[in-house]
């Protein structure tokens, strides 16, 4: 079979399987989108805080272009170190309450970075089974062997540990909000047994930076953690409403990074652009703390309207609250149903999320009232009837 055959035939496949994807472009983001007059409620948006078009972000944003002009111009162990790389650091480091932070490109680099240089062949992770993809794809460029424990399942972790060889370094690397389910993970039990078994720790706070904790700390602080876990890595991509992603740490932890991480070292240092718009959204938390536990009471509210309405939530505990249906193809007319009632609910399907777990990740964000979401419960769960989903 020729390329361009074979390259068809797994397009066919996908779209078989109701697993095809397509990019569609949109005028704007965020949780309210203006179309041709309409106002479309998004809730595929991971702008949780509405921070993304904030004016302090954006005057943020312009005054560091301003300053640095439009690029880092190098990676950053070359010329690409500027002085608002560090200033970020430093804020990034004091919001987690660790002696040091260190900046990538984005959210995926910072995993997929960090973690082969804590453990490598001989070594051992244990990583929960619904960890992000980002981390799936570190672990295995790692090359150390893989535990996989059971979503949230502390016991089964320590199971893993007791049976695990002595021999190798051991890394546990968990989510502290799962970013398809929304739920939390049990942080303080994983961290005792990791404790336990001599076991680093890494939590991926992406989607629990800005949201939980003093200030949009996260959860790691929230909880009293940070002399337990080694890493916390964070984006500033989702509440933050920018790009870019980071791990908070010690500074040993940082300088190794800065020596033998690749996606650090063999990459263009983040714009100026994109670290203004970081330290407005920093300074926006910093006035405004109350925002993150504004949001959490929003999505209780709307999760009850959810589930009054018949849908089931999951066990979502967050911003994030999957609508659950499992069929892909009946999640996919779903969504598109939802469209053309000015609702976005992106179908989530397989391999995002296990087989037969299709669902609408619906993000609450500070964009969206409390009559929008009543309203959105009841189109969800009118269009849900009619499909025989509910």
């Amino acid at each position: 079979m020729h390329s361009e055959e074979w390259i068809s035939s797994i397009l066919k496949e996908l779209e078989s399987q109701s697993l095809d994807r397509h990019l569609i472009v949109r005028p704007e983001a965020g949780g309210k989108i203006h179309i041709d007059g309409k106002v479309i409620l998004n809730f595929s948006s991971n702008d949780y805080l509405n921070l993304a078009n904030h004016p302090v972000v954006v005057e943020s944003s312009i005054d560091y272009v301003k300053k640095y002009g439009c690029g880092a111009t190098a990676s950053r162990l070359m010329s690409g170190t500027l002085s608002c790389h560090k200033e970020l650091e430093k804020a990034l480091a004091e919001l987690k309450c660790y002696p040091a932070a260190l900046v990538f490109g984005s959210g995926w680099l910072a995993n997929a970075g960090t973690i082969p240089v804590l453990v490598e062949r001989d070594d051992h992770i244990f990583a929960d089974k619904l960890v992000h993809a980002s981390i799936i794809d570190a672990i295995i460029m790692s090359r150390a062997n893989f535990h996989r424990f059971n979503h949230n399942d502390a016991g089964h972790l320590a199971v893993l540990m007791n049976k695990c060889p002595a021999k190798g370094r051991r890394l546990v690397v968990t989510e502290s909000v799962f970013s398809m389910d929304g739920d939390i993970a049990p942080l303080r039990q994983i961290a005792d047994i990791a404790v336990k078994y001599n076991a680093m720790i890494m939590v991926d706070e992406a989607h629990s930076t800005g949201i939980f904790g003093s200030n949009g700390s996260g959860l790691v602080r929230e909880l009293n953690l940070e002399s337990l876990v080694n890493i916390s890595m964070g984006t500033l991509s989702k509440a933050l409403g920018g790009y870019g992603g980071f791990i908070a740490c010690s500074e040993s932890i940082k300088e190794v990074m800065i020596n033998k991480a690749r996606t650090f070292i063999y990459t263009t240092a983040l714009p100026p652009a994109v670290i203004g718009s970081a330290l407005g959204s920093l300074k926006v938390l910093k006035t405004n703390p109350e925002l993150g536990k504004t949001l959490l009471n929003n999505a209780r509210f709307f999760r009850e309207r959810l589930n009054e309405a018949g849908l089931k939530t999951g066990s979502s505990e967050s911003q994030i609250i999957p609508v659950m249906v499992g069929n892909p193809a009946k999640t996919l007319e779903l969504s598109r149903e939802l469209a053309g009632k000015n609702i976005l609910a992106v179908a989530i399907r397989p391999p995002t999320v296990p087989a037969e777990t299709a669902r609408l990740r619906l993000s609450v964000t500070l964009a969206h009232t409390q009559e929008d979401m009543t309203r959105a419960a009841t189109v969800i769960a009118e269009c849900a009837r009619e499909k025989g989903i509910i």
